[in-house]
């Protein structure tokens, strides 16, 4: 059975890949680009998303977007 979210906030590091991005002076855009050299296929509408927090975010994506930020995954829950 299919596991609904039905809060607002659907995932838990939004604000802190937005922060990472921004220190790292990465667009969306750029993010979004460099995930998929990784195989990762977020769009920069997704990228959005996830850092207002109205995306889920699967278990690949969090892997790619730890690599792509240069953190441990936990760095993304702080």
């Amino acid at each position: 059975m299919a596991r609904i979210i039905d809060t607002e906030e659907k995932n838990l590091i939004g604000e802190n890949v937005r922060r990472l991005r921004v220190e790292k002076k990465m667009s969306q855009q750029i993010l979004s680009d460099k995930l998929e050299t990784l195989g990762v296929y977020i769009c920069r509408g997704s990228v959005s998303r996830i850092e207002d927090k109205s995306r889920t975010v699967t278990d690949i994506e969090l892997f790619g977007l730890a690599q792509i930020l240069g953190v441990p995954i936990d760095e993304l829950f702080k």
